[in-house]
């Protein structure tokens, strides 16, 4: 019989995300707590890109909404909040955190362009710093400006996944390039969805990556050192998102018309270096 637990880390493992990799060296505890809280982003998150009729989006979305309030009112049905309600209380999980995150999805079924930066962040930090901030408690936080970090950190993987997906997620009718940068760059909106390359498109692209880069330079200055040792999982996701970052510069941004990735055992051993060897 398929359990609850079952459920989430099914969820978890087929999405075959680098995220998946960094959990498998956390103890029992943790990592069931971390893989059901990644199955309900996972939930939200295909709601947006799966459900092609907006109003049968908005509608699951308003269920999951509903459905958060319900698991915290202590009437969980769907199996992701079975699995993930008992591990709430340990590490301070709040319904508003999960609540972010379906703001962040709903973002998505109503806004497909963003006019700067700071509109993006806010984008950013429903989706990923909130993310962040839940997985570094169950991480096992003990020190409050962990939660800075996590934030920062988060803006970076999401920054980075933005410039992987400009492709597909132009099929998709979004383009997250902020409007005053492409105009900075004079790269047009039907250039992209077009899969036209350029060296304009190539040095928005360059400056992207390096805000980028910059973010994750950012967060790991900021992880405090008594935090360093819990905080490894974030640190295994941060270099495997950045070899992938890497990766796409040394393929000069050929993003519009596939999707860069690594394989499961460059990811695998990129989380082992970390784990075993300190090395990001």
């Amino acid at each position: 019989m398929s359990t609850p637990e079952h459920y989430v880390q099914d969820k978890a493992a087929a999405s075959g995300s680098s995220f998946y990799y960094a959990f498998l060296f956390l103890p029992r505890e943790r990592r069931g707590a971390i893989t059901a809280f990644y199955a309900f982003c996972r939930e939200v998150d295909d709601v947006v890109d799966e459900v092609s009729d907006l109003g049968v989006a908005q509608a699951k979305l308003a269920w999951w909404q509903s459905e958060v309030g319900e698991a915290f009112a202590g009437r969980p049905s769907h199996p992701v909040m079975q699995a993930l309600m008992p591990h709430v209380p340990a590490y301070g999980i709040e319904q508003q955190h999960l609540q972010a995150v379906i703001d962040g999805c709903q973002m998505d079924l109503e806004q497909a362009r963003y006019a700067d930066f700071r509109s993006l962040q806010r984008y950013c930090h429903l989706v990923a710093g909130v993310v962040g901030e839940v997985a570094a408690r169950i991480f096992g936080q003990t020190d409050a400006a962990t939660t800075q970090y996590a934030h920062k950190l988060g803006l970076a993987f999401q920054l980075t996944n933005i410039i992987r997906d400009v492709g597909e997620d132009a099929l998709r009718g979004r383009i997250y390039l902020p409007v005053s940068e492409l105009q900075q760059f004079e790269v047009t909106a039907q250039e992209i969805t077009q899969r036209q390359y350029s060296e304009r498109f190539t040095q928005l692209m360059r400056f992207q990556a390096q805000r980028a880069h910059l973010f994750y330079d950012e967060a790991l200055a900021l992880l405090p050192a008594a935090d360093r040792r819990a905080q490894k999982p974030g640190l295994m996701m941060a270099s495997i998102y950045r070899t992938l970052l890497r990766e796409i510069e040394a393929d000069g941004f050929q993003v519009l018309h596939q999707r860069t990735s690594l394989t499961p055992l460059r990811k695998f051993w990129l989380a082992w270096k970390v784990q075993a060897l300190g090395v990001l």
